[in-house]
């Protein structure tokens, strides 16, 4: 497990850079339009860097405008207007720790009220409170041990 830690915690770490990024609006033309219009660059220029046709750029520019495009062509065309290619992913919950905590509590609350359904069908029902803390304490469990599937 520590190892598993150490590993989320890097990779939290490395997505962190990219959280403020998740605010950018991509351009309405799509980057590549974008910048290669701002630059000044035209379309045979670039066609001419990529060794393709210009129709051919036109349809990688709309490819990436309507979200079909390849990363390798991104790192192509991004090459071809001398930059580089820069891409991530940062979780809906701001971090990793806090998705894994949530989907822990998810499946904690589930297993936990489904025993319980089944005792108060026994008429041995918990109270509130226990259950909350028998929740938090399948959490923790489930957070240490990260079965596949909490992913389910």
């Amino acid at each position: 497990m520590k190892n598993k830690s150490l590993q989320i915690q890097q990779l939290n770490n490395k997505m962190l850079a990219f959280a403020n990024l998740q605010k950018v609006a991509s351009p309405p033309s799509g980057w590549l339009k974008a910048i290669r219009s701002a630059i000044g660059m035209s379309l045979q220029q670039v066609s001419n860097r990529l060794s393709i046709t210009k129709q051919s750029v036109q349809e990688i520019e709309q490819r990436e405008k309507n979200g079909s495009i390849t990363i390798k062509s991104l790192r192509e065309v991004a090459k071809a207007l001398d930059m580089q290619l820069v891409y991530g992913f940062v979780p809906n919950d701001g971090s990793l720790e806090t998705l894994i905590d949530r989907k822990a509590k998810e499946l904690a609350t589930k297993i936990v009220l489904r025993t319980s359904n089944t005792m108060k069908l026994e008429d041995q029902e918990n109270s509130k409170q226990r259950i909350a803390k028998a929740i938090e304490e399948r959490a923790a469990i489930i957070k240490k041990e990260m079965p596949k599937t909490l992913w389910d």
